[in-house]
């Protein structure tokens, strides 16, 4: 901001106040946005002083007001030269005036005695500065030396500051304040439109400005929000937590939270009763996250939404279930006693399961807290991505209906990535939910870590700050306030739609579980938790003495309580077996109902007519924009490839998605670079080549009434777009969710969604999933690290078996058709790992994920040569009606007769093979059989492939190294289906490698040449 003319008139020292502020700001490392006062410091202050005069001459203190009666006369002066409020010239003009010595006497406050009192008003105006800047101090820093431990131990983010700055913290917010004398301390000063606290008061005295202050930004609550761009939220933000009074809860709002208190104590309480030597990672320390959780759900549906996601980890899980999502606490306690589990899977332990419920208060709220594995976070990008499909499939544009709730621990939020990966995606037009909701369970703790060994941020919640959320930390101790930062996060996020933090700075009464002896690491800390009083008895106190609550109502409603929890206590004994149905975190009672392994897969070709439009739209250019000729020249080739009813990699693709679209079924892709694809194949997203910011999307629009295709470029991210898609997939079973990877070995940065969450989701916690991966996979020589999709790890997370064939095993039922078999194998497996060679087999295969009358995921080692290959075409007859996906495809080009060897093979592969048969002219010899569907295993359809030829040599032959690829996981069952002991089923191949493949080329094609010489030999 350019200085205000009037300012130029001040004496010199009161100018250079700017560089001291500036420095303050260096020093204290601050990261102040433009709002902030110390920025622009007096500029900005008398500027709106002057602006506030201007409006109503009595909205500042009357010392000021001949000062700008003066000032303003000689600006009238000068008014007619200058175009409207241009302060810049004003400045300069008056700058000029200055210098020539016009204006010598104006004066700076009212005249007494007719004189200039320069040192008068110089204090005037320092004090007055002054007093601004510690009350932005206040609002930038109070949260620093607030009192939110309810330990009282020395908080270790106090400690760290004292060192950084060498003084003690209090300096920190009142540094302007060391001029004060105790005679200023009841003097009234003029309130600036940086604060609130003053309420309808213009001016209060300076003791009173601090007692509000320290009331506000330093007691049991720590405010950190001015690094936020919009003023507007700003302003909402103080008005909230500056007016007088704003903080008061009604007598009822304090006994509703009491029980919420209650209810969370005794929860705890009654479990370490009943099940003292279990773990179960209670909330003790900081049960005053339950009512902040009631507080959120309540207030969110009072503003409208309808839908609320939770996840979390395993610290208080037990007690949000019951007391939160209403979870029967005898379906709970079943979950102790040593009982069978009802139903397939391995089931999960109690503190990772999730559930869906309807919630009744003043509004009726769906909740549905996700089951997730022990690592730490790894549920956030899922919750995210649910929330974003409800919305998407609601049209839920201004995402009021549906919320995301997340819950974390305090070394988590600070340590884990995938947090920060999850919060980037706040603002990103396909990602954003508009606004989660983040609470975090603070126990000043992680496991045995201490913050500063875990931590190098002062807060844990500092990384709120790179999206521009608030973060209210608040005692843990005091539930008045938690609830209400509860209730304005939920506010500010329904107003706003951004998301807000909450941090309930607690403690841990027991070790990381029950069974843990925390005494060995943190001696000094347990102490003052052993001599603590729980929040129940500090509550109920407090409440009694404001005469909100007696004792009598106390034991009422304690004693109602726990009969209640021995009632299901008694309940649950009776319970002989374990429902996977009571823990479902999904809506979808009527899709699992009906399913069953008797269930047939639909064909999945499609008419004739279909194919043609379909072809059409994706190679005709979009109108209104100019394309790329790379664009056009990809489009003439599809246009002859109609022509031809022959269709490629990407046709396959595009066919699959519109053919989809057309029959209903939303459409979503994501991942990096997919809308133009990595090797720019795809091309679904047009860019005008003349105008920025214009394109076309070239599925949407081509049949009347089509569902909705989304395709969008993700941040780079692995984890946490990965995950991102998961939970975008579970919500809505007829929308066909891709994650592609840039690479396929891009896999390797999500394997906790992979292997913790995909792979192991339906036998955990019933939950099926039918997302798609997308990894480019082939050996290249693009060198180790975008060579491989560590197929290998894919097929032995695979839990199918090989110790009889299916529909051989002891008690099978008899006379199942082939195709039944399989479709039985599909509903049994755990995912499904193909490797494709066709465009026909990946339109049927993406078709079938829809067509199934149950979900699986789909792990796809796409490729990337194969994109442009000549020979990797497929014919409209192909994906015709009558048509569906092969698992197996034979070798239809040499006569079965002549043939001494069989290679067996997967994938990219096949075509080397084939070209390598045809130089070596062995076309008559060696068949080549391709396996393209390997989980679940079609044995089946080998065994009877096989039938065809004489007895022959058997060979496995990939492109991967020997300890890679998918040797080991087809040999057995390869030996199996073709009723051959293991030795007679030998391998081609690379020799095995610990990385994925070689950067050098001559070693590649090295390796190349002698593993074809092996796939040759007779």
């Amino acid at each position: 901001m350019t200085t205000p003319f009037f300012l130029l008139r001040l004496p010199r020292k009161i100018r250079c106040c700017q560089k001291r502020f500036r420095r303050y700001k260096h020093d204290a490392g601050s990261n102040e946005r433009e709002d902030t006062f110390l920025t622009t410091s007096s500029n900005y202050y008398l500027q709106n002083m002057y602006n506030a005069w201007l409006k109503d001459k009595n909205s500042v203190h009357s010392s000021w007001n001949e000062f700008f009666e003066r000032i303003h006369s000689q600006k009238n002066n000068i008014r007619s030269t200058l175009p409207k409020n241009n302060i810049a010239i004003i400045t300069k003009m008056a700058a000029r005036q200055m210098k020539s010595g016009a204006g010598q006497n104006i004066s700076l406050s009212p005249k007494t005695s007719g004189s200039f009192n320069q040192s008068q008003n110089e204090r005037l105006v320092n004090k007055t500065l002054d007093i601004d800047s510690t009350i932005r101090a206040y609002q930038t820093r109070g949260h620093l030396i607030a009192d939110l431990d309810p330990l009282g131990i020395q908080n270790p983010d106090s400690a760290k500051l004292r060192g950084t700055a060498n003084l003690p913290p209090a300096i920190v917010v009142r540094e302007y304040l060391k001029g004060m004398t105790e005679a200023d301390m009841d003097k009234e000063f003029l309130l600036t439109r940086s604060t609130m606290i003053g309420g309808e008061k213009k001016s209060l005295p300076l003791r009173e400005i601090i007692m509000r202050l320290n009331k506000i930004y330093c007691g049991h609550l720590g405010l950190e929000y001015t690094y936020i761009h919009d003023p507007s939220m700003l302003d909402w933000l103080r008005e909230k937590f500056e007016v007088p009074n704003a903080w008061e809860l009604s007598t009822e709002h304090r006994k509703w939270i009491w029980m919420n208190i209650m209810k969370a104590v005794k929860f705890e309480g009654f479990l370490q009763k009943k099940y003292a030597s279990e773990k179960r990672f209670g909330l003790e320390g900081c049960e005053a996250f339950i009512p902040a959780m009631m507080e959120c759900l309540e207030t969110s549906a009072e503003k409208g939404v309808e839908t609320v996601a939770i996840g979390m980890a395993h610290r208080g899980r037990l007690n949000t279930l019951v007391n939160v999502c209403s979870k029967p606490l005898h379906q709970l306690l079943t979950q102790f006693n040593p009982i069978a589990l009802d139903g397939f899977g391995s089931g999960d332990v109690k503190y990772h399961l999730g559930t869906h419920a309807e919630k009744l208060s003043n509004r009726k709220i769906h909740v549905s807290m996700l089951a997730n594995p022990s690592h730490l976070e790894a549920i956030d990008p899922i919750v995210v991505g649910r929330i974003r499909a409800e919305q998407v499939e609601k049209k839920d544009t201004k995402s009021e209906r549906s919320l995301a709730l997340l819950v974390h621990g305090d070394a988590a939020i600070a340590g884990q990535g995938v947090v920060f990966e999850t919060m980037h995606l706040t603002n990103l037009p396909e990602y954003t939910t508009g606004g989660v909701i983040h609470i975090i369970i603070n126990n000043q703790i992680g496991f045995t870590t201490d913050p500063r060994y875990s931590r190098s941020s002062w807060h844990c919640s500092d990384v709120a700050r790179v999206i521009n959320a608030p973060v209210f930390h608040v005692h843990a101790d005091d539930p008045d306030l938690v609830a209400y930062c509860s209730k304005v996060a939920s506010e500010y996020r329904a107003k706003f739609h951004n998301d807000v933090m909450i941090d309930i700075v607690g403690y841990r009464r027991y070790g990381h579980n029950e069974l843990d002896e925390p005494m060995l690491t943190q001696p000094i800390m347990y102490k003052h938790i052993k001599a603590h009083p729980n929040v129940l008895d500090v509550y109920s106190d407090k409440l009694l003495k404001d005469g909100v609550i007696t004792e009598t109502f106390i034991k009422e409603e304690i004693d109602k309580y726990l009969d209640h929890c021995e009632a299901e206590f008694k309940k649950a004994q009776s319970i002989q077996s374990i429902h996977m149905w009571d823990w479902h975190d999904i809506p979808w009672s009527k899709f699992f109902s009906n399913q069953s392994s008797e269930n047939k897969i639909p064909v999945s070709g499609i008419d004739l007519e279909s194919i043609n439009t379909i072809c059409t739209a994706l190679s005709t250019p979009p109108e209104g924009i100019t394309v790329h000729n790379v664009v056009l020249r990809a489009m003439k080739k599809r246009k002859q490839m109609i022509t031809d009813e022959k269709i490629d990699w990407a046709m396959g693709e595009g066919l699959a998605f519109l053919s989809l679209l057309k029959e209903g079924h939303h459409v979503r892709l994501s991942g990096q670079d997919v809308e133009r694809g990595t090797f720019s194949h795809r091309m679904h997203i047009i860019h005008d080549q003349k105008r920025d910011k214009i394109y076309r999307n070239l599925l949407n629009n081509v049949f009347p009434g089509q569902a909705l295709y989304t395709v969008s470029n993700s941040s780079l991210s692995e984890y946490g777009v990965c995950g991102f898609e998961l939970g975008y997939s579970v919500y809505n079973h007829e929308t066909l969710t891709i994650w592609e990877g840039q690479f396929g070995d891009f896999c390797n940065t999500c394997q906790v969604i992979l292997d913790c969450i995909l792979s192991s989701g339906e036998s955990k916690w019933g939950r099926q999933v039918g997302l798609v991966l997308f990894l480019p996979h082939g050996m290249e020589g693009q060198g180790p690290e975008h060579s491989s999709a560590r197929f290998e790890r894919f097929l032995q997370m695979c839990d199918d078996d090989c110790i009889h064939i299916p529909g051989t095993e002891p008690n099978a039922p008899k006379n199942k058709s082939a195709e039944e078999i399989m479709t039985k194998q599909l509903f049994e497996i755990n995912w499904i790992v193909c490797n494709l060679s066709t465009p026909a087999n990946l339109f049927h295969v993406l078709r079938r994920q829809i067509l199934m009358p149950f979900r699986k995921p789909l792990v796809i080692m796409s490729p990337k040569s194969l994109l442009r290959h000549p020979m990797v075409i497929s014919s409209f007859k192909e994906i015709g009606p009558g048509t569906t996906f092969q698992p197996l495809i034979g070798d239809f080009s040499v006569k079965p007769e002549g043939i001494k060897k069989i290679l067996f093979c997967t994938g990219k592969v096949y075509y080397d093979l084939v070209e390598e048969r045809k130089k070596n002219k062995l076309e008559d010899k060696i068949a080549i059989i391709r396996i393209e569907q390997l989980c679940p295993f079609p044995y089946h359809l080998i065994a009877h492939e096989i039938t065809k030829y004489p007895k022959c040599k058997i060979m496995w032959f990939q492109e991967e190294h020997k300890n890679q690829g998918s040797y080991y996981y087809v040999r057995e069952r390869l030996a199996l289906a073709l009723h051959l002991p293991l030795e007679e089923i030998t391998y081609g191949g690379r020799v095995p490698s610990a990385s994925p493949a070689t950067g050098n080329k001559t070693i590649y094609t090295t390796e190349y040449q002698d593993m074809m010489k092996v796939a040759m030999l007779l």
